[in-house]
This record gives structure tokens, C-alpha cells and sequence, in this order.
């Protein structure tokens, strides 16, 4: 009877082996343990490193770009880690369901070896019917035992694999919890740096009447960028470096985002970008800071002038920094997405509504570009060096 079972579990472990992993399709591939683990490394290596930026940041010379490169590598980062830890889950999960729908197969297997284990092996398996039965008992026994041992290493594979991906997953929350709270305080020096800094040109002096008055009176994104021109007084002569050589290879103002381009073809050519809430904003290129604040429906929004007859539009930020009429350095803070639990309740004709969430951007907000030339709008992506998601 013994022998019976044996070769049930036999027939059952082979027909689906418990140590084979067809996790995951070719669209839906659950990463592997090699792959969760790298991830973790990679995310513990750049938090420490962010960590150290953070520290010697106080004594740069230049305080506000070393924070800024400092925020930026607590979000790299975070992202790291966050997808670290999705990894983890999801595999965590498929390794579950495996078990799961092998419970009884595996209550079986452990069933039987305990059996074994208990008879002190297979001299348990003697025949009744004498010693040619025995004899035969004996050689299938002796062709079963090996698949058997197999299996039973596949299921402590993978009951060591759940066990090593509990502490991944605890670690990985340890480390963004902290990643969190330093990002945070990084954030808090960075904005007290843009607000302290006294070292940029100005190319020209807001007048607050005329931009209220060219506020009221603009109805759409493209008036009141026409009009910008009337809200600068004493403005210095000259423009910036021609930049058509940069065509195609701006650096896109958020790290780690995901890029979609606006299908509506009646209305103007744009970017939305994905990002992880509280966010960096920053100048893609050398640029004066035209405007900074509440645009009709776009919310928050930063225009920036890299040269005569070419504006940048970024929209839907939650914070600004900055003075109108600055001249600010490529990748110079110009301000913060919205926190990811905050929704975005402003533009109302959907102009920054979100691209559907991927895996790596839940919880994110998104940023609305445009970039005129001669006040047409172009398509930024013949600007930015970005890929489509």
C-alpha cells in the first residue's frame, strides 16, 4: 500500500515538477530571485551613496546645485527601491500560488517522507509475497527514490526562496522608510538653498500689475505666452546661446518618468510625464525664467525662455521657485511635483490627466509640456531625448 502511494506521488510530482518555474509570460514575467536580490544591492549602493551627497552637500561651494544632484539620487534611488520591492511581492505571489496549487501533492510528498524516515528507509518496502517481490519492490523503488529526492529539493527550494523574499521585503521597507525620511530633509535644504541663492543674472524685472492684468485678461495658454513680453521691464539686451544644436538631446525636467505623448490631435502637441509624487522639476536647458505660478486651468506652471522665439511650458507642479527674470543653469531646481496622495484637481480640460499606470508609476503625478516656437507649438519630443511609454 505503502509502495502504492509511492509511486502516486511519483506519477503526480513528475507530471507538473515543483522545482520547474514557468512563472510569468513573455508580457508578465515575474522576475526572478537573482533579479530581486541585484535589485536590492543596487538600491542599498545608492542610498548609501545619496546619503554621503547629502552630508557633504552642506560644504559645497555651490550648495544648490550639490543638493539638487543629492535630491536627485534619493529619487533614483527610492525608484529603486520601490520597484525592488514590487519585485519581491510579485514573486513572493507566484511562488505562493505555485504551492498553493500543489498543496496537496506536497502534503503527500512530506507524508511520505516522514513515512520513510520513520521506517528507516527502504527496507520498510518488503514484499508479502517473498523474496522475488521484495527483489521487484525494491528495483522500482530504487527508480522512484531519485525523482522523489528531486522533488523534495524543489519544494525546499522554494520554501527557502519564500524565506529569503520575506527578508528582502523587510529589509527593502527598512531602507525606504529611510530613503523617505532623508529625501525629505534633502528636499527642505534644497528649497531653502533656491530661496537663499543670490548668485544668478537677471535678464529682466517682473512687473506683479502688468502679469495680474495679463492673467485676467488671457483666456488661453497660447495669449497669454504671445503676451509674455509685456510683463518685463528694464530688460537686458541679448538673448542666450542659440540652442538648435540641442535639438533631440534635452535631458527631460523629471528623472525616472514615464513619457506619453498627447493623442488629441486637435489639441496642441504635448508631453505628459508620469512621475513619482513630490518630484523634482528642473530647466532642461540654460534658460531665463519668464513666468512662475497659477495659469487658467493648468495649475501651477513654469515658462522658460532658452532663447529668443522658443518657450518651454511645464504645468502642474504643486510648488514654484524662483524669481521672474532670472537667468537659471541647465538643470537648475525650478520646483516640486504634487505629493502622490494629493490628486490633482485643477485643469479641468484634462490637460494633465494621467497616462494609465504602469507598474513602476503608481501613485504618480504628471507633468504637461509643451514647447512653442514663435508662439507655435511643436512636438517636444523632436526636443527631448526621450522614449514614448
Amino acid at each position: 500500500m505503502m509502495l502504492r502511494t509511492y509511486l502516486i506521488i511519483f506519477l503526480l510530482c513528475a507530471a507538473s515538477p515543483l522545482a520547474s518555474d514557468t512563472s510569468g509570460t513573455a508580457s508578465h514575467r515575474v522576475p526572478s530571485q537573482v533579479d530581486v536580490i541585484e535589485d536590492a544591492r543596487i538600491a542599498a549602493r545608492n542610498l548609501a551613496e545619496a546619503e554621503k551627497m547629502l552630508a557633504n552637500a552642506t560644504n559645497a561651494e555651490n550648495r544648490v546645485r550639490a543638493l539638487t544632484e543629492t535630491v536627485r539620487a534619493y529619487e533614483n534611488s527610492l525608484l529603486i527601491l520601490q520597484d525592488g520591492l514590487q519585485h519581491a511581492t510579485k514573486r513572493e505571489d507566484a511562488l505562493q500560488k505555485k504551492l498553493t496549487a500543489r498543496e496537496k501533492d506536497v502534503q503527500r510528498l512530506l507524508a511520505t517522507l516522514m513515512a520513510i524516515e520513520r521506517s528507516g528507509g527502504p527496507s520498510f518496502f518488503v514484499h508479502p509475497a517473498g523474496a522475488l517481490g521484495t527483489a521487484r519492490s525494491g528495483m522500482i523503488l530504487a527508480d522512484v527514490t531519485p525523482e522523489l529526492e528531486k522533488q523534495s529539493a524543489g519544494l525546499r527550494s522554494a520554501l527557502q526562496d519564500m524565506r529569503d523574499l520575506t527578508t528582502i521585503q523587510r529589509e527593502t521597507s527598512e531602507k525606504l522608510l529611510i530613503g523617505l525620511q532623508r529625501a525629505e530633509l534633502a528636499r527642505t535644504a534644497l528649497s531653502e538653498a533656491v530661496v537663499n541663492r543670490t548668485d544668478l543674472p537677471r535678464r529682466f524685472i517682473g512687473d506683479p500689475v502688468k502679469i495680474a492684468l495679463l492673467l485676467a485678461a488671457s483666456e488661453t495658454m497660447a495669449e497669454f505666452a504671445g503676451s509674455l513680453d509685456i510683463i518685463a521691464r528694464s530688460v537686458a539686451p541679448g538673448s542666450l546661446p542659440d540652442i538648435a544644436d540641442r535639438r533631440g538631446r534635452l535631458s527631460l525636467p523629471i528623472a525616472g518618468s514615464e513619457v506619453t505623448e498627447n493623442s488629441d490631435r486637435s489639441a496642441p502637441p504635448s508631453l505628459r510625464l508620469a512621475s513619482p509624487g513630490k518630484a523634482l522639476v528642473t530647466t532642461p536647458v540654460p534658460a531665463t525664467l519668464r513666468y512662475h505660478g497659477p495659469l487658467l486651468d493648468y495649475g501651477n506652471v513654469v515658462i522658460l525662455e532658452p532663447q529668443t522665439g522658443i518657450l518651454i511650458i511645464m504645468a502642474g507642479l504643486d510648488t514654484v521657485f524662483g524669481e521672474i527674470g532670472q537667468v537659471l543653469p541647465g538643470g537648475s531646481p525650478v520646483g516640486w511635483m504634487p505629493d502622490a496622495n494629493a490628486p490633482q484637481e485643477t485643469h479641468a480640460d484634462a490637460h494633465l490627466s494621467a497616462p494609465e499606470a504602469s507598474a513602476g508609476s503608481q501613485g504618480s503625478q504628471t507633468l504637461y509640456i509643451e514647447i512653442r516656437e514663435n508662439n507655435i507649438p511643436v512636438d517636444p519630443l523632436t526636443w527631448f531625448a526621450a522614449t514614448e511609454g
